[in-house]
């Protein structure tokens, strides 16, 4: 197949890329390349897509899938206009964002969406779901009986520059004999799907013609489970690579449990859900109980594979500790802010 990447140099779309290029098809990259380059074997074409139509100049037609991973709606309609006539098959990796309600667990694709983003819009990390949906709206409108709608959800792996899912390994493996602080949720849901894992199938599915929209998750695993496997894998990890010479025990192995804190009393210190900085990642708000329990049935009866979620997060490690445990990250908690309210919590328990 010949394979038109409209990206190709970060996570998912480089996945992708890499993905395809291994399993024989011809593929292109379009993309800036500011900050990576597409992965070898590629052919890359270098464009700026907000320079608008024209951007895709250099391209010719006759792709048998396009893989569109924008989130702005002006890119994605220069694009469809541009280059959907000739396209055989289109894939748009969207969001479970698009859903206008969070509450209901088990919602599956038919539940309903927010309004698309007006037309002209810019659009801002608050409407990122609206953008998402008006892309969405300008897919299904221009090659509606070709597209397929991949609405992800959360996406962990090897790479992931969000720091969400390799947050809480990593700050068990990071070498400090500080408690780390986490939400009392050990009950709540976390859903993620390994990068790997969507890329193939987003391949798999441009080669069968799949169309329609389908959520694209990982299976539903007690943020307490994951906290425990978390925190067992770090210090597994831990103890190999220290205890084969020197057999002597690790910081990380010697860390203290876990201090878990009130959510509300969390937020009430102005810690935030989910992500960013002073965040406790995967952590949400009330009325939240269905964005990470959302059906992912359709997808797997339509070939969606899934490794098991200990490998990804085993993987996601790894990849934290060659980027640097100690790094400045996108979301969590910095060191002092953490010992801070540690200290806080454990004097207002006595």
């Amino acid at each position: 197949m010949r394979i038109l990447v409209l990206g190709g140099t970060a996570f998912l779309s480089a996945e992708i890329a890499r993905q395809a290029v291994a399993s024989g098809h011809n593929v292109t990259c379009l993309a800036r390349g500011t900050s990576a380059n597409p992965p070898d074997g590629v052919a890359w074409v270098r464009a700026d897509r907000a320079l608008g139509a024209g951007a895709y100049a250099e391209l010719d037609g006759g792709w048998d899938s396009v893989v569109e991973v924008s989130r702005d709606p002006v890119q994605a309609r220069d694009a469809l206009g541009v280059l959907g006539v000739g396209a055989a098959h289109w894939t748009f990796v969207s969001s479970c964002s698009v859903y206008a309600d969070h509450s209901v667990p088990g919602a599956d694709e038919g539940a309903a969406l927010l309004e698309p983003l007006p037309e002209g819009e810019a659009g801002t990390p608050e409407t990122y779901g609206e953008s998402k949906s008006a892309i969405e709206q300008l897919t299904l409108g221009q090659v509606g009986d070709k597209a397929h709608i991949v609405r992800a959800g959360l996406i962990g792996g090897p790479g992931d520059g969000s720091d969400r899912y390799g947050y809480w390994p990593a700050r068990f493996a990071a070498a400090t004999t500080d408690p780390v602080l986490v939400p009392d949720i050990p009950a709540d849901a976390t859903q993620i799907i390994d990068v790997r894992d969507l890329a193939a199938w987003i391949i798999q599915a441009a080669e069968a013609g799949l169309t329609g929209a389908y959520n694209a998750l990982g299976d539903v695993v007690p943020f307490g489970e994951y906290l425990a496997e978390s925190q067992r894998v770090a210090r597994a990890t831990a103890d190999r690579g220290a205890q084969a010479d020197r057999g002597v025990q690790t910081e990380a192995a010697m860390q203290e449990e876990p201090v878990w804190a009130d959510p509300e009393w969390l937020h009430a210190q102005g810690v935030q859900y989910w992500a960013g900085p002073d965040s406790l990642p995967l952590w949400l708000p009330p009325d939240y109980e269905g964005h990470s329990t959302r059906s992912n049935r359709a997808a797997r009866e339509r070939g969606l594979s899934l490794r098991p979620w200990q490998e990804t997060l085993l993987a996601t490690l790894e990849d934290e500790r060659q980027r640097g445990l100690d790094r400045e990250r996108k979301a969590g908690l910095g060191r002092e802010t953490e010992r801070r309210l540690v200290a806080l919590w454990r004097g207002q328990q006595r």
